[in-house]
């Protein structure tokens, strides 16, 4: 009987031993995830056999057990936390290998090299955690049918060259048809440069190659690295990983030679790299492991900056606190160098990141804040003077001159994507917001050179009608401008149809609907009304920029690096908002200045400095980002000190020693009565009395 079942399992077809072993998995409720059908593999090249979990709760207790299904021979085990080979049948030995760096993310899978045909047959893949299990099965089936394949269109191809027809010459031209590589795994460091091999011996002439394609295994899925097709190289065809960073070896290529040159290598380019050989209608490949990249030079001196960052901040911090207690006066120099130290060190320290990684954009904002930021610190500063509220309009004008920069030159790339009509208004949207901006600018100029319109250069009287149409356009430029940010952003993305539009007609509408509360709101003067009025201003403009935000990020949720640009773009609209307060507000101080300039010299630079180094060592360790765009810690943490910052200016008269919450129920509840006397006395007024004094 057991025989029989036996029997009638091995005869069973391939979908029927997955769907069974689907249902397996569905009761043990533990999903397994293998291949979607049978693996064809080329003799004594190598296979990679999927086998992979969804989410792996924790390593304690996992068990992976790899076996031939027929013979149950123990292919590879994953054991109390280790990979356990001398338990491998001798047939596997330096032949299946597991991804160590991959199993904590819940990759089993198994790469099986030089394959025979005696490994045609079905592999099980079990796993074990806790109290779950769950298996996959694995077929490989028809090894050296693509060699055998392969040899007939070479003599198909080769008509005349090979008249032979014995068996010796039949056999060597099979030989040569094999794409053969390098066996070994491959270790760099990073920001070394690094050979794949790959060649193809054959009589096949290069020019008869009809496709040679380089691949990397990223999650589920392939990325092109390079594509040799039609006798000609096509580095267009790369990811934008590797852009300008891999190339062939023209002058080898007429030999078989088709290995990759990786250039300045970085840490998310270990992985299984595979080479693809296609000539007329057959194919083989080869693969290569790039495995555990070692930190380079610049990484090291990365991480002793954010090291250097963090402690410049605490102890420049301790010594102006202990300095303090000795003198009355503020120490200018120690606070100058609690300014600027740290986050000089942050800048140099995302600039030797961004050559290292190359994450162009990333690296120009975040370099952008670490160097302006001072600026604001300066504002929020003890010893700060009145002069300082003009470092805040510089730091500004400067990063929306960047920020709108990075967003030119990613427009420009998409728009090349664009259909006529959507790059002619891609150019004139940023043509327009160029020419509103540099006007402001000459406006600011003018202003702190204090130019007059006396003089013989031009008459006074068209010289005035210059300076108030300046005016003018400069008002309104410093209120229009960060309207157009995210209507920017779709059009950078290239998003210029139906989403780039509304954009740009809702977000600036609802915008100027913002200064109906922001006219009545006077500085520094405490009332109920002005709270109200502050309050509800500061609500609308956080609930306006919630919305396109989200509306943003919903649009373009296939864009890797949506969060990061919705951060920056954020912490511009509050830095817009201090900047507004600053101009329309005279005479605005600063509570709790001690606080903040703590919280944004030291606690923000750590939080910088932290990310970066977290996100350097566990995409050393693991090849993938961990943290993902650091634009979303870096400008949310420098946002949050920022928004801190407007809520203190805006609501100073409240955080005064002497204003306490009792002091806020009554001004509330005063005020509430004067609102209800007033109804009173208006519903006691005759009628007549009433329209006198203009009242309805």
């Amino acid at each position: 009987m057991i025989d029989l079942c036996n029997c009638v399992r091995l005869k069973m077809h391939i979908p029927s031993v997955h769907f069974l072993s689907i249902l397996l998995m569905i009761a043990d409720g533990f999903t397994v995830k293998g291949p979607s059908g049978p693996l064809v593999v080329p003799l004594g090249g190598s296979v990679l056999l999927p086998c992979s979990v969804d989410s792996l709760s924790s390593l304690e207790d996992l068990e992976v057990e790899w076996k031939k299904s027929d013979s149950q021979t123990l292919i590879h085990l994953y054991q109390d936390g280790d990979i356990r080979p001398e338990v491998q049948h001798e047939d596997y030995h330096d032949r299946a290998h597991f991804f160590t760096e991959n199993i904590k993310h819940g990759n089993f899978s198994l790469l099986m090299k030089n394959v025979t045909v005696q490994d045609e047959g079905q592999y099980t893949c079990t796993v074990h955690s806790g109290q779950e299990s769950g298996e996959t099965v694995v077929e490989i089936k028809d090894v050296g049918k693509m060699n055998r394949h392969k040899t007939e269109d070479t003599r198909a191809l080769n008509k005349g060259t090979n008249q032979e027809g014995t068996a010796d010459g039949h056999e060597t031209i099979m030989k040569r048809l094999i794409v053969s590589g390098s066996n070994k795994s491959i270790s760099v460091y990073v920001g070394d440069d690094v050979t794949l091999n790959c060649s193809v011996d054959s009589h096949i002439p290069s020019e008869h190659i009809e496709e040679v394609s380089w691949k990397k295994r990223v999650k589920d899925e392939h990325i092109t690295v390079l594509l040799y097709e039609s006798n000609k190289i096509h580095p267009d065809s790369s990811d934008e990983q590797y852009r300008d960073r891999v190339e062939f070896f023209s002058d080898e290529i007429h030999r078989g030679n088709f290995s990759l040159r990786l250039k300045r290598v970085r840490t998310e380019d270990k992985g299984l790299y595979m080479c693809h050989v296609f000539a007329g209608r057959f194919s083989d490949n080869t693969t290569i492991v790039l495995q555990q990249l070692g930190f380079s030079g610049l990484h090291i001196m990365v991480l002793i900056l954010c090291v250097a960052a963090c402690g410049s901040a605490v102890i420049i911090c301790c010594l102006i606190y202990c300095t303090s207690q000795n003198t009355e006066k503020p120490v200018k120099t120690l606070g100058y160098l609690y300014v600027f130290l740290p986050n000089i060190i942050m800048f140099v320290a995302f600039v030797l990141w961004g050559v290292t990684e190359g994450f162009l954009y990333e690296t120009i904002l975040c370099c952008a804040l670490c160097f302006l930021r001072p600026l604001m610190l300066i504002y929020v500063a003890p010893y700060s003077e009145k002069a300082s509220e003009s470092r805040v309009i510089f730091e500004f004008v400067m990063f929306t001159v960047v920020y709108f920069s990075v967003l030119f030159k990613l427009a420009w790339d998409a728009s090349a994507n664009y259909t006529k009509d959507d790059r002619v208004v891609t150019i004139v949207v940023f043509a327009v917001v160029i020419l509103l901006f540099v006007t402001a600018i000459i406006y600011r100029l003018t202003e702190e050179l204090d130019i007059s319109c006396s003089g013989k250069m031009c008459d006074g009287e068209v010289c005035e009608w210059m300076l108030e149409k300046l005016i003018d356009v400069s008002n309104f430029s410093f209120y229009f401008l960060p309207s157009l940010q995210f209507t920017l952003l779709f059009f950078a993305f290239g998003a210029a149809g139906r989403a780039g539009v509304l954009a740009s007609i809702l977000f600036p509408l609802f915008f100027f609907l913002s200064f109906g509360c922001l006219a009545f709101i006077k500085g520094g003067k405490k009332s109920c009304s002005q709270l109200i009025l502050k309050t509800s201003w500061l609500i609308f403009m956080l609930i306006m920029n919630a919305v396109m935000s989200y509306f943003f990020v919903t649009s373009l949720e296939n864009e890797k690096d949506v969060a990061g640009w919705t951060c920056t773009a954020v912490f511009l609209q509050v830095l817009w908002m201090i900047t507004l307060c600053i101009v329309e507000f005279k005479d605005l101080d600063v509570p709790c200045r001690n606080v903040l300039y703590v919280f944004g010299s030291v606690g923000v630079v750590l939080i910088m400095a932290v990310a970066l180094m977290t996100e350097l060592i566990l995409k050393t360790v693991n090849g993938d980002r961990a943290l993902g765009d650091l634009r979303v810690i870096v400008y949310s943490s420098e946002g949050l000190f920022t928004f801190t910052v407007l809520i203190f200016i805006m609501f100073e008269p409240y955080f005064h020693p002497s204003f306490t919450t009792q002091t806020l129920f009554y001004d509330i509840i005063a005020c509430g009565l004067s609102i209800h006397e007033l109804q009173l006395t208006r519903q006691n007024e005759p009628t007549q009395d009433r329209r006198h004094k203009g009242i309805k």
